[in-house]
């Protein structure tokens, strides 16, 4: 008896030790966040700037909205001549320029050989982002004219440096194109296959590519190409990618365009946190994401993170090199269903104690506010003063427009989160009500609104529901 009373109390002493058993002998939260995020004080105007051709999807599916264009991304070439690019996942690529001259197609991926497809998920698949070499316009140099593709290609239509075996929806791809004339309105040049995944769901593809902008030349950071990923797709990260380091999956990627390596195609960074680490992708620079679609850079190297969530949680991180922000044992800075053994489901207090191994995020609300975090910009324009300094983001399905403020962050201590107020043809009104389309995965309208940038850091806003980007300024 004696013997069994020790048995019985060892195994208690070892669940109180659990990190996860005061979470597992927690009940689960009804509302993680209860606190409503409230309208600022700061109104603003969005005024029409330009609007894309109408395009159609390849496809058709249950699943997906029928929007006037699927615009994603406003970005700025950054070669001095104060053009912007902007890409619909359908296939344009298209240049406008910061005086709102009417956009003409720049590359049309349905017209190039390189295998692009958008048919298994026109919502998240096709071309999905952009980014210009911050050498582009400069001649003689090794970057001088060069740009760089993220799209969806047909599985099978190239060889995948990961899980090119489990590709059965399709593959997300990089390509470098050299233009023969960077100052052209329409490409002329060669184009090369830089990087390729096999994704095994139609959704939670390659999301944002960008280099830093403000890395100086002569930095380690400079002419090196970011790149996330999601965690493949489906949902709950049935393959647990988000854990995972040894395949890109759920992380965001740093590689050097440039600096071809024994595949021929790129170079790892010497000073990426996983170099040499036995069984780890090299080319991972933070990884515990879900579907992390955008990230940009503030004035003074920081990096922000939108990730999208999955029934409850959207966050906003901060960048840090080697960091893993929890996914799928952490969905904000609560524990998942995973995290104490009931798989998915609802989510639960973190810990007591924390691990501390998990990166938690800045800024968060949950899906009684919006449901997908569409990533944003640190505002360093002159045309909004109370603006300045002040990280603004967006919920892209319901297209409201948040902001907080960037001083002292701390990751694990979300800060407050405001909602800007819109003008929109003369009057305060929703983004959906003004520029949306039927929603197909719930009631009402979907607004599916981005945010752009211009060289000078002023703001847009791009809607899919009407193929227009607005720009953001004071109201009257």
């Amino acid at each position: 008896m004696r013997a069994l009373r020790i048995v019985i109390l060892s195994a208690i002493a070892a669940l109180l030790l659990s990190p996860h058993a005061a979470c597992a002998q927690t009940q689960a939260l009804e509302d993680p966040i209860p606190d409503k995020i409230q309208p600022s004080d700061l109104v603003l105007a969005a005024e029409e700037f330009v609007r894309v051709p109408q395009t159609v999807d390849s496809s058709e599916d249950g699943q997906t909205n029928a929007a006037y264009a699927r615009i994603q991304f406003l970005v700025p070439l950054g070669d001095g001549s104060g053009r912007l690019a902007l890409n619909d996942l359908r296939g344009p690529l298209y240049l406008t320029d910061e005086r709102g001259t009417d956009p003409v197609v720049y590359l049309d991926m349905r017209e190039q050989d390189v295998g692009f497809d958008d048919s298994m998920f026109p919502n998240e698949t096709g071309l999905v982002s952009v980014a210009f070499h911050p050498q582009f316009g400069q001649n003689g140099t090794p970057g001088y004219g060069k740009f760089y593709t993220a799209y969806s290609a047909t599985s099978g239509s190239g060889v995948a440096e990961y899980l090119d075996d489990d590709s059965e929806s399709h593959e997300s791809v990089i390509r470098e194109w050299t233009a023969s004339d960077p100052r052209a309105r329409a490409f002329s040049g060669s184009s090369r296959e830089l990087f390729r995944i096999g994704q095994f769901a139609p959704n939670h593809n390659i999301g944002t590519i960008a280099f830093n902008p403000h890395a100086a030349p002569g930095s380690p950071d400079y002419g090196m190409l970011y790149v996330c990923l999601g965690d493949g797709g489906a949902a709950h990260d049935p393959r647990d990618f988000g854990q995972t380091l040894t395949e890109p999956q759920g992380s965001i990627m740093r590689i050097d365009p440039l600096g071809g390596d024994a595949n021929g195609r790129y170079g790892i960074p010497p000073d990426n946190p996983f170099v040499g680490v036995a069984g780890a992708a090299p080319e991972i620079w933070a990884y515990g994401l879900r579907h992390p679609q955008h990230f940009s850079w503030d004035t003074d190297g920081r990096m922000f993170i939108g990730d999208i969530g999955q029934n409850q949680i959207e966050e906003v991180n901060l960048g840090q090199a080697g960091a893993n922000y929890g996914w799928r044992l952490r969905e904000g800075t609560f524990a998942s269903g995973y995290a104490v053994g009931r798989g998915p489901g609802p989510l639960y207090p973190l810990p007591t104690p924390d691990t501390g191994e998990f990166t938690y995020p800045v800024a968060q609300y949950d899906h009684d506010e919006g449901n997908a975090i569409g990533g944003g910009y640190v505002y360093r324009g002159q045309a909004i003063p109370a603006l300045q300094g002040k990280y603004v983001f967006a919920d892209f399905p319901r297209g409201r427009l948040f902001v907080i403020e960037t001083n002292a962050l701390t990751p694990g201590r979300p800060t407050e989160i405001t909602e800007i107020r819109l003008l929109l043809g003369g009057r305060e009104q929703g983004v959906a009500d003004a520029a949306g389309f039927p929603n197909t995965y719930g009631r009402g309208n979907r607004a599916d609104m981005r945010l752009g940038t211009d060289s000078a850091g002023e703001l847009y806003l791009v809607t899919k529901g009407d193929g227009r980007v607005r720009k953001l300024v004071p109201a009257p």
